[in-house]
């Protein structure tokens, strides 16, 4: 059986395509966010974590040998480049992000990195699956990433991130209950609530969407 020296994007991707699965249901079987999967397609020279590259081998060991044939025709002989052309395109994604305030203080994740950009800290987010409102992922996400019940208060507007061309559909939240724990530890380092004031200090401000600072000190 053919083994992967070290797993990028693309070749796991490349093993997604060879399943034949969606995102989601790539992401169901090694057990992680969509979100991940989605960033692999976005970004193939990426190389996932030690625990990622242990994931991808278990799924890529366990396939039938069909499966495993087909994802060796894939990446043989034609170079990444051709190989890429066999990998589904990505597809559009949104992703809603809940800013939840709780008097003087706003939710915030601690987001592990793929790269060697390291952890970065984050608004509660989840991704858009089709079929399914924005605001319901919203609720549901945070509440599944940590702990927290939260309703919208308001929508507060959407962009294309600068970075990652992500389509983001942005809400302010109001707390209802819960304590802030981290439950998707694969995903994140730390869940915690820090003051609306010292969001900046967290997340750099030029990479804020505008309207959420404004929310923040409106609702200060």
């Amino acid at each position: 059986m053919e083994v992967v020296d070290v797993w990028t994007g693309h070749l796991a991707c490349t093993l997604q395509s060879a399943l034949r699965l969606t995102n989601e249901s790539f992401a169901n079987r090694l057990g992680i966010s969509s979100r991940t999967v989605a960033t692999w397609h976005s970004d193939p020279d990426v190389v996932p974590r030690p625990e990622m590259q242990q994931l991808l081998d278990s799924v890529h060991e366990s396939a039938p040998v069909a499966v495993r044939k087909r994802f060796a025709l894939m990446t043989a002989g034609s170079g990444q480049a051709d190989a890429a052309a066999t990998v589904p395109k990505a597809q559009a994604l949104r992703v809603a992000i809940a800013v939840v305030v709780r008097d003087a203080d706003v939710l915030l994740v601690c987001r592990r990195a793929d790269d060697a950009s390291g952890i970065t800290w984050q608004f509660p987010a989840g991704v858009i699956k089709p079929g399914v409102r924005p605001e319901t992922t919203t609720i549901r996400e945070t509440l599944d990433e940590t702990g927290v019940h939260c309703a919208i208060r308001q929508s507060l507007g959407e962009r294309l991130h600068p970075v990652t061309d992500v389509h983001c559909m942005y809400f302010l939240c109001e707390y209802l209950a819960g304590d802030a724990t981290n439950s998707d530890a694969v995903e994140n380092v730390d869940v915690t609530w820090v003051a609306k004031s010292a969001v900046t200090r967290f997340i750099p401000a030029d990479t804020i969407y505008p309207p959420i600072l404004e929310a923040l000190e409106e609702n200060a």
